[in-house]
């Protein structure tokens, strides 16, 4: 019962993030823009203000068209049914174990029975961890897709720039670096899909690139155990009160798995948004920095840089899309992930009275 427990839990989970992840990806893909864009101190001050999310999208969906807002979609989609489905099988496997741990210790005498906080805790990291192994490379191809434009532009202004330094340390006509700013003006982007994103990783870094960011990632997995603490003990809080008061109405409804949703992720987002910065500026191409002293070799140096040329706000670089999409995305997860595993569970009693009916 436990394993197709484990099984119902994974594929809700699956299901449920496939769902979020439609319905929030431009809101991902603009968040990891603005992690990866630099704003020096210094010039903080003289430049407009970045625009709001809205019109982000919108300035996307007017230069690339709808196809720039869902760059990476595809990998993504595969990313989020492993990360849900690896990382809620393994959460319900070693909970299991958790829960048949603490039931022996009972047996011989220490203890009541129950899995303590910290016993949660460790499940939720353990799944989290083997989950980030699994699906980093995934991870790092969509972060190339999403951020490739910028990339591009990044790129196009470093050759820009190198030509009108040529022309005017060479004193030559001004008519031919117009006429190379034009050639170089008319070159397409290359189409962008997710072998040509593999390729380049590979070609920079070798198999290592396909983990780049995965310290910060394997640190972030306190994230989920924040967010399952928040919304288990929630959840046990909302049934009690619910038991308490009426015992013919124990049911949570969807819309209160939604809040309890929301609440957990907001929790758990704000405490960790810093690290997932880092991670996608690791993830990204290094070019996206422009000069040397904003490109990064690993964690701590991304860290130590951040600090220094765009100091604490450069860490919650576009954190209030990352809050919208992360709550609304979480809420929807939760919501689809319940009523599904209550679909599967249902299907499984139906199926199990049938057969018994049969004989």
């Amino acid at each position: 019962m436990s394993e197709s427990n484990a099984v119902a839990n994974g594929l809700a989970g699956a299901g449920g993030g496939i769902i979020a992840q439609i319905i929030t990806y431009p809101l991902q893909t603009v968040n990891t823009r603005q992690q990866t864009e630099r704003t020096l101190k210094g010039k903080k001050l003289g430049l407009p203000h970045s625009p709001n999310t809205l019109l982000q999208i919108l300035q996307v969906v007017k230069s690339e068209g709808w196809g720039g807002l869902y760059s990476g979609l595809k990998p993504s989609l595969l990313g989020t049914a492993a990360s849900q489905g690896i990382y809620y099988y393994f959460y319900q496997v070693f909970k299991n174990k958790a829960v048949a741990i603490a039931a022996a210790r009972k047996v011989k005498g220490h203890g009541d029975g129950t899995v303590g906080m910290l016993g949660w805790l460790a499940v939720a990291a353990i799944a989290g961890s083997l989950n980030v192994l699994f699906t980093n490379p995934i991870w790092v191809i969509v972060t190339r897709m999403q951020t490739h434009t910028q990339a591009e532009r990044k790129i196009m202004e470093g050759k820009k720039e190198a030509l009108r330094r040529e022309a005017s340390e060479s004193s030559s006509a001004d008519s031919t670096l117009q006429e190379k700013l034009a050639q170089l003006e008319s070159i397409k982007p290359q189409p962008y899909g997710t072998v040509h994103a593999a390729n380049e990783i590979f070609s920079e870094a070798g198999v290592v690139g396909f983990w780049k960011g995965v310290i910060p990632s394997l640190i972030m997995v306190c994230n989920p155990s924040i967010q399952f603490m928040i919304y288990e003990s929630s959840l046990k809080h909302l049934k009690a009160k619910r038991v308490a008061k009426n015992q013919g109405n124990r049911n949570v409804t969807a819309f209160e798995v939604f809040m309890l949703g929301a609440l957990a992720k907001l929790g758990a987002t704000v405490s960790t948004y810093p690290l997932l910065v880092v991670k996608s500026r690791l993830q990204a191409k290094q070019e996206i920095g422009g000069s040397s002293s904003l490109r990064y070799s690993g964690t701590f140096d991304a860290i130590l840089k951040i600090i220094r040329y765009e100091g604490l706000p450069g860490f919650y670089k576009g954190m209030s899309t990352k809050i919208v999409q992360s709550v609304f995305a979480a809420s929807v997860l939760f919501m689809v992930k319940e009523e599904l595993v209550k679909a599967y569970l249902a299907l499984a009693d139906k199926s199990k009275k049938l057969l018994l009916s049969s004989h």
